[in-house]
Parts: C-alpha cells; sequence; structure tokens
C-alpha cells in the first residue's frame, strides 16, 4: 500500500501539520495580509480582501441580529456563482452558522426535501428564483429569504439602480441587509463545529445531506493547496458551480485561503472564459470533463493567448484519453487528474504533478489511506483486481444528516481506522495508483461478462465525429443485458454518421461484448449543474420505454 510513495511529490511530507483554526479565519488572515489586493474579478468590477471581508462581516451581523441565526443553525445558498454567494458563504459561518448549499437546477419540491430535511429556515438565494422558493415561503417551511441581483456587482451596474422587486414580505433585498451596517459578535465556532451540509446521491434515492465540519473541509483545502503548489499570486477561473464542492473549493475557499485571485463566471460560455483566462492571465483552472471538451472543440481556440496557463485540473470523472492528448498538443499541459466526493469535501486522491497516469485517480493524498475490498465479502483484494474503493482521511464527513442507517452501510473500520464505503468500482496498479472503473451500481452484465460504462465512454471520444456520449444497458433476450451508446455528433458530422458506422468503428477498438449494439443520436444529454453526464436519466428512460413495449 505505500509503492504510491516513490512518485510523491519532493519536498512534501507524507502527512501534513493540519490547521487548527476555521474557515472564516483564511479570509480574516488573508485581508490583513492583502487588503488592497483583487480577491474577485466579476464582470469587469475587482473586489479587494478589505472589502470583501468589511461585507461578510455586515451581512454576519445581519443574520445574527435580524435573522436570528446562532451557533449551528443551518441556512440555506440558492444562487449562480456571483460575489454575493462568497459573502453569503463566509458570512454564514461567521455567523455561527452552517451553510447548505442548494443546487440552482432544484424544482420547488427538491428544495422543500433539502429545507425540511436540514431544518434550513433562512435562504440566501439569486432574484430568478423567487418563483421556486415563494412556495416555501408561503408553506412556511421557509422563514425568511435574502434575495441579490447579479448585476449589482457588475462593473456596468449604474451606482444608484433601484434593486429589482422580490415581491414576498418574507423576503429582504441584499441592499437592505447590508444597509443596516450590523456588525457580527466574536466567533464562538471551533474547527470541530459543523460549517457545511452539502446533499448528495439523489439519483439513487433521497438526497443524504452530508456533515462536514471546519476540519475537513479544510483539510481537503490545505492538502490541496500544498500538492498543486498554490500560492498568492496564483490566478484562478472560478466558473465550475460553487454550489457543487468542485467549484466550491477550487473556485473560492482555494484562492482565499492562499490569498489568491478568483476570477468569477456565473455561467458556462467556452469563449467568454478564454477571453478572462487571456485577460486575466489565469493560471489554474479546475472543471468538470463536460466543461473541457466544450472549452477545447472551440473552433476559435488557436485564437487566444493562454500561456499563462500552468496547471488544468478536472473532476467528477475522468477525462477522455482523446482530449487528454489534444489538451498536451496545443496547450503543453497536462491535465491533473483527481478523485474526491461530497463525502470527502472534494480532493482526496490526485496525481502528482511529476508523475501523471493519464486516466488515474492518482494516489492517496497527505494522511488517506485507500483500499479495494470485495463488496461482498468486503475482504481486501490484490492489485489489479477490481473492487469498491475504500477510504480513511482526515477529510471524510462526520457522516450523514440524520440518516443512522446509511452510516452504517456506508462505514467500515480496518486496522483501528474508520473506512468510507465510496460505491465506486476501482483496480491499484503495482504502484499505487488508483483506476476507476465505475458505480457499483452500474455495471452492464453481457452474457456473465461485466462491462464498465466508464470504459466504453473513455473509448467513444477517440471518434472524431463524437461530441459526447453517454453508454447505458438495454435489455438482451439472448444475452441479458447489451450496451447502448447515446450520442451527440459534432455539428459537421450530423447526417453523415450513422449508427451502423458508430458501431463498426466500435467493435474494431474493444472487445465484441464491450462494444455498442445500439446507437441513439441526440441534440444533448442530460447534465447535472456541475456537468455531469446524469446516465441514470438516460437508463431509468430506457427502461420504462422497455416495460411500455413489452
Amino acid at each position: 500500500m505505500d509503492a504510491h510513495f516513490q512518485f510523491w511529490p519532493k519536498g512534501l511530507p507524507h502527512d501534513l501539520s493540519w490547521p487548527q483554526t476555521t474557515l472564516c479565519h483564511n479570509l480574516e488572515v488573508s485581508a490583513a495580509r492583502f487588503p488592497g489586493k483583487t480577491a474577485i474579478v466579476y464582470e469587469g468590477n475587482e473586489i479587494s480582501y478589505a472589502s470583501l471581508l468589511r461585507e461578510v462581516e455586515t451581512l454576519a451581523g445581519y443574520l445574527q441580529q435580524r435573522c436570528g441565526v446562532a451557533r449551528g443553525d443551518r441556512v440555506a445558498i440558492f444562487s449562480q456563482n456571483c460575489p454575493q454567494f462568497v459573502i453569503a458563504y463566509y458570512a454564514i459561518l461567521r455567523a455561527g452558522g452552517v451553510v447548505v448549499p442548494v443546487n440552482v437546477m432544484s424544482t420547488t419540491p427538491e428544495l422543500r426535501y433539502i429545507a425540511e430535511h436540514s431544518d434550513a429556515r433562512l435562504i440566501l438565494a439569486g432574484s430568478e428564483l423567487m418563483p421556486v422558493i415563494t412556495p416555501c415561503l408561503d408553506g412556511a417551511c421557509l422563514d425568511q429569504a435574502i434575495v441579490y441581483d447579479y448585476d449589482a456587482y457588475r462593473a456596468s451596474a449604474p451606482e444608484h439602480a433601484a434593486p429589482v422587486a422580490i415581491g414576498h414580505d418574507r423576503a429582504v433585498h441584499w441592499r437592505d441587509a447590508l444597509a443596516a451596517g450590523l456588525g457580527p459578535r466574536p466567533l464562538e465556532v471551533t474547527r470541530d463545529d459543523l460549517c457545511l451540509l452539502p446533499f448528495t446521491s439523489g439519483t439513487t434515492g433521497k438526497a443524504k445531506g452530508c456533515m462536514h465540519t471546519h476540519a475537513t473541509v479544510m483539510s481537503a483545502l490545505y492538502a490541496m493547496m500544498q500538492w498543486r503548489r498554490i500560492h498568492a499570486e496564483s490566478v484562478l477561473l472560478a466558473v465550475a458551480p460553487m454550489f457543487h464542492l468542485l467549484g466550491m473549493q477550487n473556485g473560492m475557499n482555494l484562492p482565499i485561503l492562499a490569498g489568491a485571485t478568483a476570477v468569477m463566471m456565473t455561467r458556462w460560455d467556452r469563449e467568454t472564459a478564454a477571453e478572462l483566462m487571456q485577460r486575466h492571465r489565469v493560471t489554474n483552472w479546475s472543471a468538470p470533463p463536460a466543461m473541457i471538451i466544450d472549452f477545447m472543440a472551440n473552433p476559435k481556440f488557436d485564437d487566444y493567448d493562454l500561456s499563462s496557463l500552468v496547471l488544468l485540473t478536472g473532476g467528477g470523472a475522468a477525462i477522455p484519453d482523446a482530449i487528454s492528448a489534444k489538451l498536451h498538443e496545443r496547450l503543453g499541459l497536462i491535465c491533473n487528474e483527481a478523485y474526491g466526493m461530497t463525502e470527502t469535501a472534494s480532493f482526496l486522491h490526485c496525481n502528482p504533478l511529476d508523475h501523471t497516469k493519464r486516466g488515474s485517480l492518482g494516489v492517496p493524498t497527505f494522511g488517506v489511506s485507500s483500499r479495494i475490498i470485495d463488496p461482498v465479502t468486503l475482504e481486501d483484494l490484490p492489485d489489479g483486481e477490481v473492487g469498491e474503493l475504500i477510504t480513511s482521511g482526515p477529510q471524510i464527513m462526520q457522516g450523514y444528516w440524520k440518516n443512522p442507517q446509511a452510516n452504517a452501510e456506508s462505514f467500515i473500520e480496518r486496522d483501528g481506522r474508520r473506512y468510507l464505503r465510496t460505491g465506486d468500482l476501482a483496480h491499484r496498479d503495482a504502484d499505487g495508483y488508483f483506476f476507476m472503473r465505475d458505480r457499483l451500481k452500474r455495471m452492464i452484465n453481457v452474457s456473465g461478462y461485466k462491462v464498465w460504462p466508464a470504459e466504453v465512454e473513455n473509448v467513444m471520444y477517440e471518434h472524431p465525429a463524437v461530441h459526447e456520449a453517454c453508454i447505458i444497458a438495454v435489455q438482451d433476450e439472448r444475452r441479458g443485458e447489451s450496451v447502448k451508446a447515446v450520442v451527440v455528433l459534432k455539428p459537421d458530422s450530423v447526417g453523415r454518421v450513422g449508427e451502423q458506422d458508430i458501431i463498426d468503428w466500435a467493435r474494431g477498438r474493444m472487445a465484441v461484448y464491450k462494444a455498442p449494439r445500439h446507437v441513439e443520436f441526440v441534440d444533448h444529454i442530460p447534465k447535472s449543474g456541475t456537468g455531469k453526464l446524469l446516465w441514470k436519466v438516460l437508463q431509468d428512460r430506457e427502461r420504462a420505454e422497455a416495460t411500455a413495449q413489452a
């Protein structure tokens, strides 16, 4: 289990001296060190660290004195990326509360479930989401909302423009909350207090809240900063959604810890992203594979000067080999792939910067122990064999909120350590690098042969006509199940590439039982707010159609 230490980053220990402070302390330190330095660039506006801290403390005072937020109270944030998200997040922490981030694509029933399950009575949100929030305010699920406009922090916003009407007597406008000019009481929380309650695994049943303390989130964050050599002069593109741990940690918490600058985008646009990278000399970018694929497909890609970019990091899924090769050819970069979960505050495994294995999850980072076990017997498996990845480390959540059954199913003990069962199928090679095969429940059984969709998807991206691909199972009378590819073609291939073309091409590149026997062309594949392909949506639709035809 120590084989990976031969590739360990030079000059770094196998474990770290972990900070004993809270997340809100990070902002205070950076504001003290670099008060006039730009913390956030947003739509032409530059917000200094001193200004950011001032607004955080003002809002924290309002949350305590007018909204009654006390130590341990859960407070929801429902928003796209914007300066208000950052201010709201750190104000909740400064008030002693616990942040409950909500995916902006959530419907009213989904928001109601999260609010009721977390006992969040207050929500801070973008004004465009009021139609989703209003039924929760009317139904007494939420007591109050603080609402903001994204335009307010844009450089082009008129200085004395009236805020948009929010139309609810339980909703207060952001501008009015800050205008109250209140200050917070002395900080009461410690590193062991809860600070974050993100919900996850909604595609496999009711979403579960992951209980993170300042210590668990800080552990992932501090490890990430050391491993990836982030410092105060780094400039990070913050475009991955901050309601998800990938964007939250890489685009917000990481630059604040380092005293770096975040160049923020509310929504993804590949040309705007390239323009911002060029203008602000962005050095670091973390993104889900869907963004990276779209970015590399921009026909204007070569028109931009992206020479400042020194590190591109992926998350959420493996970067297809064909895209990684193109990235290296065009920019001379190797995507620093990593592995983490909401349950691990994002950062867990990572490829050493100087010893990357393309397509791998990297190696366990500081203080992390990961193993591969048989998901049935729970016995350890040797290198090379596929099994469930279990992991233990300082960034692992405390457990699932109000869900003792899920906790009992998700944690096991090995050699005196508490391990999280990730539900991910992987194998470890002789060098100690881990490779994802798929989710435990996402396996296709073709005549007794196991097919892992992620492996097939990786190959599909090598086809010159394929823009996106998602692999699902279809019922097969003879084989039990067979493989189906749901494909988005590149625009110049629509009408020129057919189902049989894809099938024949795939059979020339993988074992026949792995190759798709069915291909469906679609205009788009449904994705989560963080860019992950929602394979289960397609899988459920396929099963429903098969049942209807039976």
